[in-house]
């Protein structure tokens, strides 16, 4: 057998220079967690996923790393982001917690349309979730449906044009400075109009 996969993310240095390691994730135990939060079976959240139950099930049991075309089935099948699928579920509150990502430093996942690079990564049971997005896409086109997913989100754009589409109000277009609100459960995608990809900042809540 080969050696056991190593999940942790990220290490923080405390202030005396004593290196300290977060609370690993596995997104193995997230998936399960996920599935038996909503009630469902191995079969049930494989059928919704689209994905065989013996896929789900090696996933759970971290048997295979999944590849992102999976993951974003899973993700869609479980009503999250791709994101919320490498955040802990929130337990017990903590206070006074802080974490500072340097530009360059958060964790990538790119896709098709999107580079994200999340941010606050050392922090565990987040209650929203912060990630800065290079848009890529130039057509509503190249995604494969509307994007929604649980809670609600925050964008603002850094640099460039983008263009927001949701399923219930116009296409928006969109300048350096501008923001939106809106409730993710409501189809959304975001296209980059200007000649350069477009950066966003985007917090989605965890609730």
């Amino acid at each position: 057998m080969g050696r056991p996969r190593d999940h942790r993310l990220i290490r923080i240095d405390r202030a005396e220079g004593e290196a300290e390691t977060p609370e690993p994730l596995d997104l193995g135990q997230r998936v399960r967690e996920l599935r038996t939060a909503r009630g469902w079976t191995l079969e049930q959240a494989a059928r919704r996923a689209g994905l065989a139950r013996s896929t789900l099930s090696k996933i759970e049991n971290d048997q295979m790393s999944p590849t992102y075309e999976a993951l974003k089935k899973l993700a869609t099948g479980l009503g999250v982001s791709v994101p919320q699928l490498f955040t802990p579920m929130r337990g017990p509150r903590t206070g006074g917690r802080m974490a500072v990502t340097r530009t360059g430093e958060g964790a990538a996942q790119a896709t098709a349309t999107y580079e994200h690079e999340l941010l606050a990564g050392a922090l565990s049971r987040k209650r929203m979730l912060p990630y800065r997005t290079r848009v890529r896409a130039r057509d509503v086109a190249e995604f494969e449906g509307w994007v929604r997913h649980e809670g609600e989100e925050f964008l603002y754009v850094l640099t460039g044009v983008i263009r927001l589409y949701t399923e219930l109000y116009a296409p928006v277009e969109m300048r350096r400075g501008d923001s939106a609100y809106y409730d993710a459960t409501m189809g959304h995608n975001v296209i980059s109009v200007s000649q350069e990809d477009a950066t966003i900042l985007w917090v989605t809540s965890l609730d």
